[in-house]
C-alpha cells in the first residue's frame, strides 16, 4: 500500500462532468487526520504508520489509549487505524494527513462495517429460492432439509442457514476518486461504500488496479 486515510461518510450525491454526464458520488469527510505512532522494520518488524481521527471527551477515552496519545504529545483521538505502507518516509509523529494525498482519476479501495440488517432467513441471507406457494405445499421460506440421518448424525458446519446478516467488515475495490475538495476537507469517491451515513471508513490506494 502507498497511503491510506481514516474518513467519515457523509451520504451520498450526485455531481455532474464536463460531458454533462451525471456520476454518483459518495461524500467522505476526512478532517483532522494526525499521525499518532510511526512503525517501523527495525522497531516493529514491519513499516507502517497509526492515524488517529475524531475528537473525543477524556471520560470516553480509556487509560491505556489515553496514555499512548499524552506519550506522543498530541491530542486525544476517537478512532485509530493503522495502515501498512511501502515506505513510511516523510511520516513523523503529529503530522496531519490531509485528503489532498489522493487525486482525481485515482484507484482507492474503502473498507467498513456494513448496515446490520438483523436475524434474516435463508432466502435473504443466502439468496436462495422459495418453495412452491400453494398452500397445500407448506413449504415456503424455509431453509431445507439438512441432509443427515443417523449418519453422520449431525448437521455439517458451514450449512448455509438464517442467521445474523449484516455488520461486518466489507472493503469494495478499485474505486474512482472523482474529486478532492479542500475547502470541505472530503473525498468524493465514484460509486457505494459501505455502512450507513455516519461510518468511519479506511480509504487506502487500490492494491489491484484495473483500467
Amino acid at each position: 500500500m502507498k497511503k491510506g486515510i481514516i474518513g467519515k461518510k457523509i451520504g451520498m450525491t450526485q455531481i455532474f462532468d464536463e460531458k454533462g454526464n451525471v456520476i454518483p458520488v459518495t461524500v467522505i469527510e476526512t478532517a483532522g487526520n494526525i499521525v499518532a505512532q510511526v512503525k517501523t522494520v527495525e522497531t516493529d518488524g514491519y513499516n507502517s504508520i497509526q492515524l488517529g481521527y475524531g475528537e473525543v471527551k477524556d471520560k470516553h477515552i480509556n487509560k491505556p489509549e489515553a496514555g499512548h496519545f499524552a506519550k506522543a504529545k498530541l491530542p486525544k483521538k476517537k478512532h485509530l487505524r493503522e495502515f501498512r505502507l511501502d515506505s513510511i518516509e516523510g511520516y513523523k509523529v503529529g503530522d496531519e494527513v490531509k485528503a489532498d494525498i489522493f487525486a482525481e482519476g485515482e484507484k482507492v479501495d474503502v473498507q467498513g462495517i456494513s448496515k446490520g440488517k438483523g436475524f434474516q432467513g435463508v432466502i435473504k441471507r443466502h439468496g436462495q429460492h422459495r418453495g412452491p406457494m400453494g398452500h397445500g405445499s407448506m413449504y415456503h421460506r424455509r431453509p431445507g432439509s439438512m441432509g443427515s440421518t443417523s449418519t453422520p448424525g449431525r448437521v455439517f458446519k458451514g450449512k448455509k442457514l438464517p442467521g445474523h446478516m449484516g455488520r461486518v467488515t466489507v472493503t469494495i475495490q478499485n474505486l474512482d476518486v472523482v474529486k478532492v475538495d479542500m475547502d470541505k476537507n472530503v473525498i468524493l469517491v465514484k460509486g457505494s461504500v459501505p455502512g450507513p451515513k455516519g461510518t468511519i471508513l479506511k480509504v487506502k490506494s487500490a492494491i489491484k488496479v484495473t483500467k
